[in-house]
């Protein structure tokens, strides 16, 4: 059964965790939702995930709706990543984490 397919859980909440729950996941929608990008800009743009984690992460949000995977027949072949409407939807979702993340930092950092 593919990952799109299971039963997705009751609560509102643990849906959306569930679609960001990798700490890379979130990151790589902040770098998309700037635009379309190529593997490589991605992974230059990430500092410190593997090629491995990358590629594993991109599969599982193409697998779930978030973002698309284009591939053109060049040699070097070039592949681009872009959100979909539900990737880019999420940006609220992130803009809310900012600026709690912002107040908390402010509020903790002077102590």
């Amino acid at each position: 059964m593919k990952e799109k397919e299971k039963k997705l859980p009751d609560c509102e909440v643990e849906i959306t965790l569930m679609m960001m729950s990798e700490r890379w996941r979130v990151l790589i929608i902040r770098e998309l939702l700037s635009g379309t990008k190529r593997f490589g800009e991605l992974k230059k743009t990430l500092n410190g995930i593997s090629q491995k984690v990358l590629t594993a992460n991109l599969r599982a949000m193409e697998t779930q709706g978030l973002l698309t995977r284009k591939v053109y027949a060049e040699v070097p072949p070039r592949v681009e990543y872009t959100l979909t409407e539900d990737g880019k939807s999420l940006k609220s979702v992130l803009t809310a984490m900012a600026v709690w993340g912002e107040h908390y930092r402010q509020k903790y950092q002077e102590k």
